[in-house]
């Protein structure tokens, strides 16, 4: 039997897997009636969370998480999607600003077929954007019912701290929940981010917490490239020659030898770790196919051993991402020459 948990302070009881729906579509299984029947087994099995987000397959996996969840299944779950990434060549089809959240929910309750959304998320942080002017907009959409609680994603520990000052100061609906990159591999969030979001009581939903496949059992010394979509998508990010990923070919080796002797998948390993850490609410699973689920559901049953969280430690150490692409954003303080660079700031005047 799933136990529920709470998301944050909200009273809201959710389970320990979340379904997400990044694959359903074009970019991963382009069969709606397959799709739907993976989450209404996901559901049958008793899961009460999906994710989702309107860039999924521009809008598509929002367009099937609203077919499977018709003819009464909808009152039942905690159904959460996401704004912010680009939709259209228009630059105002994008981003964090009033005048695109207060329109694009519209499209994504339409999508959905549903008349509130649970938990309306942030994708990414937007520096550019004031963050009193996004949490304004959403504030007005939960006193309006039609989100009722406000998330955030992949944010940096400062900004989860910022959301709650304007909350308190300014009088803006609070941040109930983060979702950040949470797996075996990339640990890197256990230096600031959860020990944050514990401070202020948010929920938190971690993402990719089989590291982007790395996890599933298909990554392995000798067994070459694997093939897949999103390696497709993201060739730097699964080059098994860059050191990186030699690193995180290494470690996954190690992690699926200490799977085999405690008597697990490493699959099972990869959830089972994320759920313990007692900051985690819920770790969200992505299948692209109904066998991918069946190797996930009841990883939440599973217990790790002192022994074998001391032995992971040793493989990968607390706070520790074997690569910097891992970490699911950067800001533009980093990435853009003209915010670090007098010189470069004038030349581009």
């Amino acid at each position: 039997m799933t136990e529920y948990r709470t998301l944050g302070r909200t009273g809201v009881k959710v389970s320990p897997l979340a379904l997400g729906t990044m694959m359903f579509g074009p970019r991963g299984n382009p069969d709606h009636e397959d799709s739907i029947r993976i989450i209404h087994h996901a559901l049958d099995s008793g899961i009460n969370f999906v994710d989702t987000a309107d860039v999924y397959s521009a809008g598509e996996s929002e367009t099937i998480v609203g077919k499977a969840l018709a003819g009464g299944r909808r009152d039942d779950v905690v159904l959460a999607t996401k704004f912010h990434g680009s939709l259209g060549d228009d630059p105002n089809h994008q981003g964090n600003s009033r005048r695109w959240i207060i329109r694009e929910v519209e499209n994504s309750l339409r999508r959905l077929g549903t008349d509130r959304i649970d938990l309306y998320q942030v994708h990414r942080p937007e520096p550019e954007t004031d963050f009193d002017e996004t949490l304004g907009a959403l504030s007005d959409l939960v006193h309006q019912g039609k989100i009722r609680y406000i998330g955030t994603s992949t944010f940096e520990p400062s900004a989860i701290v910022e959301g709650q000052w304007l909350a308190e100061r300014r009088g803006r609906e609070r941040v109930v929940a983060e979702q950040p990159p949470y797996s075996l591999l990339a640990r890197g969030i256990e230096r600031e981010v959860l020990p944050v979001v514990q401070r202020y009581g948010l929920g938190v939903l971690s993402w990719s917490p089989l590291a982007g496949g790395w996890l599933s059992g298909r990554y392995r010394t000798g067994a070459g490239q694997p093939a897949s979509s999103r390696s497709d998508r993201q060739a730097a990010r699964f080059d098994i020659s860059a050191p990186e990923n030699a690193a995180k070919l290494a470690a996954a080796d190690a992690l699926a030898q200490l799977a085999d002797e405690a008597g697990l998948t490493l699959v099972q390993l990869a959830l089972a770790f994320v759920l313990e850490h007692p900051a985690v609410t819920s770790a969200i699973i992505g299948p692209r196919t109904f066998e991918q689920l069946e190797s996930q559901l009841g990883a939440d049953k599973v217990r790790l051993s002192q022994d074998v969280l001391d032995r992971i430690d040793e493989i990968v150490p607390p706070g520790t991402n074997l690569s910097a692409r891992d970490t699911g954003y950067t800001p533009p303080s980093l990435t853009e020459p003209a915010l670090r660079r007098r010189s470069a700031r004038r030349s581009s005047y």
